[in-house]
């Protein structure tokens, strides 16, 4: 279980796929979120460490300024433990005080809730997070993607490329999430989970 009051976060990872091709898909949620928070933050260079993207930027914490490292693991989703493990083991960041932003089948398209521990719940980047931290105690920015029409399969579901007619919601839902990564450092991830999950939005759970 995840303490009552989770620390300070040091770490945001958004997960998602390198590479041109898969830069549109709904996978990719979690970047687009961490490329948003670094550009507002001054995010001026991202240097490639532990198999991660990595950038660096001072934002107001709970007891003061604090220094938060932002990270995109570039192996696959299904293998994004492996470089936010060892950026842990580098910077001695404890799972509680990781924050991972991911797409979520099981909210809205566009809706953004936080969520403090937990399990997987199929979703392969947070298993390989979660069976490489050994622990399920980080707090994670949930991004809905929706459930596929239809028969589709779930893996063809994620990585389909959005339409041109859905980026504006989908550069919504990145700001939206990065709104909520910045409470969480700023105030505490208790007090996003509360304010953003409060909003009374479809899809709360």
């Amino acid at each position: 279980m995840a303490a009552a009051q989770p620390k300070q976060i040091r770490l945001v990872a958004g997960l998602g796929n390198p590479g041109e091709e898969y830069e549109n898909t709904r996978h990719n949620a979690g970047f687009r979120a961490v490329e948003e928070l670094g550009s507002r933050l001054g995010a001026g260079y991202w240097k490639s460490q532990c198999g991660a993207k990595v950038a660096t930027v001072k934002v107001r914490g709970a007891e003061g300024p604090v220094e938060v490292l932002l990270a995109m693991p570039q192996d696959f989703m299904n293998t994004s433990g492996g470089p936010i493990s060892k950026l842990c083991r580098e910077y001695r960041i404890e799972p509680e005080e990781l924050l991972v932003v991911h797409d979520e089948l099981d909210l809205e398209p566009g809706d953004v809730r936080v969520k403090v521990g937990g399990g997987h719940a199929g979703h392969n980047g947070l298993k390989s997070i979660i069976n490489k931290l050994g622990s399920r105690d980080f707090t994670r920015v949930r991004v809905g993607i929706g459930m596929p029409p239809g028969r589709m399969p779930v893996v063809d579901w994620v990585l389909k490329e959005y339409r041109n007619a859905e980026m504006e919601d989908v550069r919504r839902a990145a700001s939206d999430a990065a709104d909520a990564v910045e409470l969480a450092i700023e105030h505490g991830v208790i007090y996003a989970r509360d304010h953003v999950n409060g909003a009374g939005k479809p899809g709360s759970r």
